[in-house]
């Protein structure tokens, strides 16, 4: 596989520096991408980073995942406008380990095979580096004009920020340029990949290289993804989509991925799956001829959950998303999880009621009035009953003076009513 050719069709080339593929055809090369540490969980956003270098393992070479530990500890200010929280060490191995449990599903770490995947972090090699040496070392090659000439130094000087730059973050292209001369020297690593918005650093990188080594290194960048509209890719209202499923749900996951718009599920199958060319297009021109069908989405939210999570995890992301619209899911409200419950349920009015009053055997028809204002009146009530618009946890209640049981709660506390097709709530019974 030509890794080039490969970014090439799937879209995710910005940016490759001259000779960059000539060295990938001559040998198995390394090459590796910053990851920030600065939470415990990657999210959809840098998705795209691992995805290149999945890629480029698929394609013989030897991927690197470097945990910014040194970096995170300082702020990249690339595209940003403000210094970002700074971690302690503590904080940063726990980080770690988490990340590679990720990446882990993405890369092969543990094989024997010559391109097997690594994870380094530039805290070990930083962390004894005295400011006088690094300033005598590795600062006396790279000059002012240079590093003032990037882009997002630039953008920070310009008055876009109010608050300047400090010499901290000024300094930050320097010690990601030091990362790559470290790697070139230790791992033969020959090649940085990176978002578009890391060319700046990677470059500096490259030249320092050139500088102190005579070395030649090389630079490849993805284009930041954007969604059709115009929005930011992987925000939602409620923040990030998160990979750990204490943050982001694999049914929310899967929501996210399933809810993307036509173009964007054409643009992001290429980039967040490794089906083939021949499978996307025949996906592409399903889609085309019945986008009510949403053959693109299906497939996308598919793979990359199974990819994420789990194929299980995937099974009952599928099976919760269809409790909305099936009159027989009362056996998979019974299965899932809180978490999940609350998820396919968000937004929904909730009423809280006694356990003491459900455990009693209170009647339907005064649980759903006096004790939960479900209907404002009792009256109505029967009658949705008697034209079969009443469910409790998706079975029909016919007969209103039934009473209410411990056997009714899912997850031992909730209760969920249907008030005709649409209108649900949930009870929470404490």
């Amino acid at each position: 596989m030509n890794f080039i050719e490969e970014l090439t069709w799937r879209g995710m080339i910005h940016t490759v520096m001259p000779g960059t593929e000539e060295q990938l055809q001559k040998e198995m090369t390394t090459a590796y991408l910053g990851i920030d540490p600065t939470a415990d969980s990657l999210h959809i956003g840098h998705l795209v980073g691992v995805m290149m270098l999945k890629h480029f393992q698929r394609a013989g070479h030897k991927p690197i995942a470097l945990v910014g530990g040194a970096t995170g500890m300082i702020g990249d200010p690339s595209m940003k406008s403000q210094e970002r929280k700074l971690l302690d060490e503590e904080t940063l191995r726990h980080n770690q380990e988490a990340i590679k449990k990720q990446l882990s599903k993405f890369l092969d770490f543990d094989s024997d095979a010559p391109n097997a995947a690594e994870l380094v972090n530039n805290y070990d090699w930083m962390k004894n580096f005295s400011f006088l040496d690094f300033i005598r070392d590795v600062g006396k090659h790279i000059t002012v004009n240079y590093m003032m000439a990037k882009d997002s130094v630039k953008k920070r000087l310009s008055g876009e920020s109010q608050q300047g730059m400090s010499f901290t973050e000024f300094s930050y292209q320097l010690v990601q340029g030091y990362d790559f001369l470290t790697l070139y020297k230790e791992k033969n690593c020959r090649l940085q990949l990176g978002g578009s918005d890391q060319w700046g650093n990677i470059t500096t990188g490259t030249e320092l290289i050139r500088r102190t080594e005579g070395g030649e290194a090389y630079a490849l960048t993805c284009p930041l993804i954007t969604k059709a509209d115009g929005g930011k890719f992987g925000k939602t209202e409620s923040g990030n989509v998160w990979l750990d499923p204490r943050y982001t749900t694999p049914y929310k996951f899967y929501q996210f991925w399933l809810n993307v718009s036509d173009a964007d599920a054409e643009k992001y199958i290429k980039i967040f799956t490794a089906l083939s060319r021949e499978e996307i297009e025949e996906l592409v021109a399903e889609q085309a001829k019945d986008p009510g069908l949403r053959p693109l989405q299906k497939r996308l939210a598919k793979e990359i959950t199974i990819m994420v999570h789990s194929e299980a995890d995937y099974d009952a992301a599928v099976e919760a998303s269809q409790i909305l619209f099936s009159n027989k899911a009362s056996e998979t409200l019974r299965r899932i999880d809180e978490d999940t419950l609350l998820a396919v349920f968000e937004g929904v009015p909730q009423f809280e009621v006694a356990k003491a009053d459900v455990e009693a055997g209170v009647k339907l028809v005064d649980l759903l009035t006096e004790k939960a204002a479900v209907f404002p009146s009792k009256g109505e009530l029967r009658k949705l009953a008697q034209q079969g618009g009443l469910s409790i946890n998706k079975e029909k209640i016919a007969d209103v003076n039934a009473s209410a049981d411990a056997g009714m709660l899912l997850n031992d506390k909730y209760i969920l009513v249907q008030k005709g097709k649409k209108n649900y709530f949930l009870l929470l019974v404490k």
